[in-house]
């Protein structure tokens, strides 16, 4: 995601409202006669646990009552890549060409100028910059023109019931009984992505419980319908993954002919995200990596010589690359993958550049200005 977001790779699917699916014939239920039996029987033995974890019964008897198995969310689970068979390898370039579009810039800096009270006063209180929050958001869901119309319960039931992440997807299926439990929603607007994501942020249950923010003071978070707390959650869960107010994320930058990656080659895998890690180099000073003949690029300037930084080259030696510093952690944590790191703060950066006519108000913080290079 992943830690805690769906990746950016799990695009939507379309399918039928809450309503619609208990109450219609579903074309997609699964072709096996005792598929339907298999799913009555795990619920049986999922109540249990949900009870455990502190959902009400009145919750589990009303919410689990009826419910079908939905063979399409796990036949979209079972087509994501894996390792177990070739995949053709995408671009970045072609990934960034269908993301970072007029359109979506061009809504995000409306956002900034419609929204720039309520962004200064987030980023005040978590520090993350006001076009990296709009950033996530266009990326996510466009500023929430598509959240999905998934059934969230009826998906992570069968998801979890399917077994290929069962862990995963029965511990966000209790963190859904459990928002619906505490009234945090009704079961027929918890609705989402086919993989459980919900929301302007598109988080997953367990990340809204851990993570979701009241940004206007009315003692709610509702990432679905606020603005105030959608970016504040969003500037939460940033927070929490640490990203530093004031420091660089990343770094357009030319490498020289001949450069030696060996030399630099990270020797330690990662405990976490360790395909996309794999791709970067070890954390190395900027002032040797200024020895090593890199020179960024786009007129910026390096940050200090003593800031830790990683090599990454999404589409391979020769075809760009960025240093990467601490911040860019923070991103990989809302959804680990390079090209979606990437694409959030060269939005970010694109939302950010100063309009003609008046200088824009300031909404980075205190400590220092947004740094994104394209």
């Amino acid at each position: 995601m992943f830690r805690s977001i769906v990746p950016v790779l799990l695009l939507f699917g379309l399918g039928a409202s809450p309503l619609q699916a208990q109450t219609t014939p579903d074309p997609y239920r699964s072709a096996r006669p005792t598929a339907e039996a298999d799913f009555a029987a795990w619920l049986a033995a999922f109540r249990p646990k949900a009870l455990a974890e502190g959902v009400s019964t009145a919750t589990l008897d009303r919410e689990l009552a009826g419910l079908v198995l939905n063979a399409r969310v796990i036949a979209f689970d079972r087509s994501q890549p894996d390792d177990s068979r070739p995949q053709s390898v995408p671009l970045f370039a072609d990934y960034l060409a269908r993301r970072l579009t007029a359109d979506r810039i061009g809504q995000g800096q409306q956002m900034l100028a419609e929204n720039r009270p309520m962004l200064a006063e987030i980023v005040a209180r978590y520090g993350v910059p006001a076009p990296v929050i709009l950033g996530i958001w266009g990326m996510e869901t466009s500023y929430g023109s598509y959240t999905g119309d998934f059934d969230i319960v009826r998906s992570l039931a069968s998801l979890a019931f399917d077994g290929r992440r069962e862990v995963l997807f029965t511990r966000e299926l209790i963190g859904a009984l459990k928002m619906i439990d505490r009234g945090v929603i009704t079961r027929p607007r918890l609705v989402g992505s086919w993989a459980g994501a919900t929301g302007n942020p598109q988080f997953l249950p367990t990340t809204y419980l851990d993570h979701a923010a009241d940004g206007n003071g009315d003692g709610r978070a509702d990432i679905w319908e606020n603005r105030a707390d959608t970016a504040a959650s969003i500037a939460s869960y940033l927070k929490a993954e640490g990203w530093r107010a004031g420091g660089d994320w990343a770094i357009r930058v030319a490498v020289p002919p001949g450069f030696d990656r060996e030399r630099v080659r990270n020797l330690v895998p990662a405990r976490e995200c360790a395909r996309v890690l794999a791709k970067h180099s070890r954390w190395i000073p900027v002032a040797e990596w200024r020895l090593l003949g890199l020179a960024p690029l786009d007129g910026r300037r390096f940050p200090g010589d003593d800031v830790l930084a990683t090599l990454v080259e999404p589409d391979g030696p020769g075809r760009g690359a960025y240093l990467t510093f601490g911040n860019y952690r923070a991103l990989l944590g809302y959804n680990c993958s390079n090209f979606y790191a990437l694409s959030v703060g060269l939005l970010a950066d694109a939302i950010a550049a100063p309009p003609p006519g008046p200088a824009a108000v300031d909404t980075a913080p205190a400590g220092g200005r947004l740094r994104i290079d394209p």
